[in-house]
């Protein structure tokens, strides 16, 4: 039977005559396609975590701070997470003694001291944004590029801003020396903060709301502060646009994850028990990868974490206490503000987001140099 091509808009009884196997074929490729479909769609709601589990560049990209099989922050390495982890019972408050037990919660609210302090300077430099960027005791190649990058803007649109990095203590371990050579670059630099807590992947809630509470009491005169990792490239000029359109008062943006699913598997890096979190979802919260908050919300963030118990995940945990204390994220209608994979460089589209994570500390220093380049960059 010949095909009629004369009618383009009927189809040939031909056409409609595949044989058995194929059609098995196509029904298997079908619900391929509709599993595949519903594992995305699924795992559309938890990408912010999701995409760091399964994506091996962004593991790279944070590992490669502090060699450790950690996530974007400050990691420790060889260590057991029992040996490196400072826990407390969820009954401790400010000032009580701190102990050790094998828990998913972390020991915060605590009493914490610094080491080294920079106390006068926010005062004497009334910045409008200050960039706060955690980073481990021994990273001082992170901290070298930041100073040399975004780091070393101190006057952006006629504001002033202002850097500072926050560390805790190396593990006992060659911690004399290594405390020594930051004594050395604090003299040189005066932009560190440290405090007397235990340095781990596990402790990025304590470090945290120190950070909370250094500016709560050192910084109270700016309008805006960062927390922002090492490894990330910044446009200070793009976020400090932003903040000059935004509220004074209850504002904290950045890469809001909403509807994230807590992970239930011992596994998972990102795994909390029932205990610790007993709902299946968890509230809104800026990935700790970039946020930006007004400097009227470290003190209320403090006050709620008195009722809020602590875990490990720090950007879990403000989105806690930001819950308590009843104040919703704001959510930037560019989703493409802040990245949590690296964005290739395009000089256009640099000029345009506020950050970015990296593959490595030279493509950072890169970047930034080709974007300061006099030239339109579209």
């Amino acid at each position: 039977m010949e095909k009629d091509t004369s009618k383009s808009g009927e189809i040939s009884l031909d056409l409609l005559e595949v044989p058995s196997e194929c059609r098995c074929s196509r029904l298997r490729a079908g619900f391929l396609i509709l599993v595949v479909s519903a594992v995305l769609l699924f795992y559309n709601m938890n990408i912010p975590k999701v995409s760091q589990v399964w994506s091996e560049t962004v593991q790279k990209i944070y590992n490669s701070k502090y060699n450790t099989a950690g996530a974007a922050s400050n990691v420790t390495t060889n260590t057991s997470a029992q040996q490196w982890t400072t826990m407390v019972s969820p009954s401790a408050l400010p000032g009580e003694q701190c102990t050790t037990e094998t828990s998913y919660h972390v020991a915060y609210p605590c009493k914490y001291h610094y080491i080294l302090n920079e106390s006068e300077r926010c005062q004497n430099d009334k910045p409008f944004l200050v960039l706060m960027v955690p980073v481990a005791p021994n990273n001082r190649a992170a901290r070298d590029a930041v100073r040399t990058t975004w780091g070393s803007e101190k006057m952006v649109m006629d504001k002033n801003v202002t850097l500072y990095f926050l560390l805790g203590q190396s593990g006992h371990e060659g911690r004399e020396e290594l405390q020594q050579k930051i004594l050395q670059e604090s003299e040189e630099h005066h932009d560190i903060i440290q405090s007397d807590f235990l340095d781990s992947y596990k402790n990025l809630t304590i470090k945290t709301m120190v950070l909370m509470e250094w500016l709560t009491a050192y910084c109270q005169n700016a309008a805006y502060a960062m927390k922002i990792d090492s490894d990330m490239f910044l446009n200070v000029n793009a976020l400090m646009n932003m903040l000059l359109q935004a509220p004074r008062e209850n504002y904290m943006t950045g890469l809001v994850a909403r509807g994230a699913i807590v992970l239930r598997d011992p596994r998972s890096k990102w795994y909390l028990p029932k205990d610790a979190f007993p709902e299946d979802f968890y509230p809104p919260y800026a990935l700790g990868l970039g946020y930006v908050f007004s400097l009227d919300l470290p003190n209320k963030l403090i006050e709620g974490s008195k009722h809020v118990k602590a875990v490990y995940i720090e950007d879990v945990y403000l989105g806690m206490c930001m819950r308590y204390v009843g104040i919703p994220y704001t959510i930037q209608a560019d989703q493409s503000l802040f990245n949590v994979f690296p964005v290739p460089y395009n000089r256009c589209r640099y000029s345009k987001l506020i950050a970015t994570t990296t593959h490595s500390l030279q493509d950072q220093v890169n970047a930034w140099k080709d974007l300061k380049r006099p030239e339109p960059p579209c």
